[in-house]
């Protein structure tokens, strides 16, 4: 074979090679936005938001929110994060610790401050479990934060305009949920339904 042959042959194969690599790549790209399309699509029926602004943290948590996050509520979440992970790793667990395995959507809060005048925004969600408990409101309760999903790890927290170790402390508290689903089933369980005894944090 001579060289311009096999240069014309070793040019077409290389050709060959990065159009697969690009057809498969745009396959994944697209699965991507399909699962994250139907995270979206939850997370509003959850809350009757429309999140129209994505975005990441700098450590890579992948951000949902229905106005534009500020930088203070995105350090915040690495943060909850990273609080999160040391304290799962003295707990002897590894799985689901790194900041690219979840997903926070950050909804309009229902509330921004309690029956005490204190700032704390939350979520209002129907009472189910804690009906009769000390957290009903008549029907409904407030929360700091709520898992969405298990698998793929995801919560939704509200927006906040400030006081940003509180977000850290939600970001923390929500993701034990996700550690402990992941790490330790039985314990999960345990600790799922608040209104059965039990607060945060649950890992010490």
């Amino acid at each position: 074979m001579n060289v311009r042959k096999f240069l014309n042959v070793s040019g077409a194969l290389l050709f060959v090679i990065l159009l697969a690599a690009f057809n498969l790549l745009a396959v994944e790209v697209g699965a991507k936005q399909n699962r994250e399309g139907r995270l979206v699509r939850r997370a509003e029926a959850a809350t009757g938001d429309r999140f129209t602004f994505a975005a990441e943290t700098r450590g890579g948590v992948r951000v949902f929110a229905v106005t534009k996050p500020q930088p203070e509520m995105l350090r915040a979440i690495d943060d909850g994060f990273r609080d999160l992970f040391v304290i799962a790793r003295r707990n002897g667990y590894r799985e689901r610790l790194h900041l690219t395995d979840y997903t926070v959507f950050i909804a309009r809060p229902d509330r921004t401050h309690d029956r005490n005048k204190a700032y704390s925004p939350a979520l209002k969600i129907a009472a189910q479990g804690y009906t009769g408990s000390q957290y009903d409101q008549g029907g409904y309760i407030f929360v700091a934060g709520m898992v969405l999903t298990l698998d793929p790890c995801s919560f939704i927290v509200p927006e906040h305009t400030g006081e940003w170790a509180r977000v850290a402390e939600v970001v923390r508290y929500e993701g034990e949920h996700l550690v402990l689903y992941h790490n330790d089933r039985a314990r999960f369980d345990a600790t799922m339904d608040h209104s059965r005894g039990g607060a945060h944090p649950i890992l010490r």
